[in-house]
């Protein structure tokens, strides 16, 4: 299902306007999608705020931007780890009193199909803990700067939300009993794109519709995801993937999350992402997203669950 107004080849960033005046806050920029959205945003004139792990890499990144699109672009990072939430409070504290406005923050950093069970120093499983509380914490906290600048939230999702368990396992959250990389990875993504719809029913009933909620994925791109916490087999077999024409470049692959932090008139009640083979590559638009990801009575459970774990109302 391609929008009408992309045509065939879907939406790019040939769409994009001037983003001039424009400040994007992005998590996850120092490779694959995160790294290609942040430049190319910076190459459309926006302004832009890096949270990444690293500050090293950070530091390489605006560099390799500056070397790419000149010195005049406006460009900074602040260190955020999204598994440790005392690292989320100091970096939203430090964003919100740095940064004057937030036109989009796009939640685009992530780890996936950790191979045993690690839990984070909050207690919660590494994926479950990164993917998911991490974020929730992080937009809740810059919220009343997104509100007050009419901005969005991008949340970059998975085809992962409808592999694996397709449910929130709230009797053992962490995966105690069966551990295995692949479900509790598919928890901690249908947790995140199931928080979207609930956010936007939450602001729809606060009568808070200046602010935008937007769920997206990637779709399958050749990005160091994989490779950074997949176990040995699974990167063997992505590597293998990324031969075939079933992958596309980590450029496509932030197409979506452009798209969604930028295009007018979207509707929020869509999933973004290729709409070729398996929405896996192909151009980008809004496709299907199976009903259990939209299951409004497990997502409100969830939505209190991520309050009382986050400390966050």
């Amino acid at each position: 299902m391609t929008d009408s107004r992309f045509g065939r080849k879907g939406w790019t960033p040939e769409f994009m306007k001037s983003q001039e005046g424009k400040t994007f806050v992005i998590t996850g920029t120092t490779s694959g999608t995160g790294f290609e959205a942040a430049k190319i945003l910076l190459s459309k004139g926006a302004k832009v705020v890096m949270l990444n792990r690293n500050p090293k890499k950070s530091e390489d990144v605006i560099a390799s931007y500056k070397n790419e699109l000149g010195n005049a672009i406006d460009v900074s990072y602040i260190t955020l780890d999204l598994g440790k939430l005392a690292s989320v409070k100091k970096a939203a504290k430090e964003v919100l009193e740095t940064v004057p406005r937030i036109d989009a923050l796009m939640l685009n950093a992530a780890i996936a199909q950790v191979p045993k069970q690690v839990l984070t120093e909050d207690g919660f499983e590494s994926q479950l803990g990164t993917n998911h509380y991490g974020n929730f914490l992080l937009q809740g906290l810059l919220f009343p700067l997104i509100e007050k600048s009419k901005g969005r939230i991008v949340t970059v999702g998975s085809l992962g939300y409808n592999m694996g368990i397709k449910a929130i396992k709230f009797d053992d959250m962490n995966w105690n009993k069966d551990y295995t990389g692949n479900n509790a990875y598919s928890q901690s993504k249908l947790a995140q794109i199931m928080s979207v719809y609930q956010l936007q029913d939450r602001l729809k009933q606060a009568g808070k519709t200046d602010v935008k909620a937007y769920a997206c994925h990637p779709g399958s791109s050749r990005t160091s995801l994989i490779k950074t916490s997949g176990s040995l087999m699974l990167r063997i077999t992505f590597g293998l993937m990324k031969l075939s024409p079933l992958t596309q470049s980590a450029e496509k692959g932030a197409y979506p999350e452009l798209m969604c932090a930028t295009e007018d008139d979207l509707d929020e009640k869509g999933f973004y992402g290729p709409t070729g083979r398996s929405n896996w590559v192909g151009p980008v638009g809004a496709h299907k997203i199976e009903a259990h990801a939209k299951d409004r009575i497990v997502a409100k459970k969830l939505w209190d669950l991520s309050e009382k774990e986050t400390g966050l109302k």
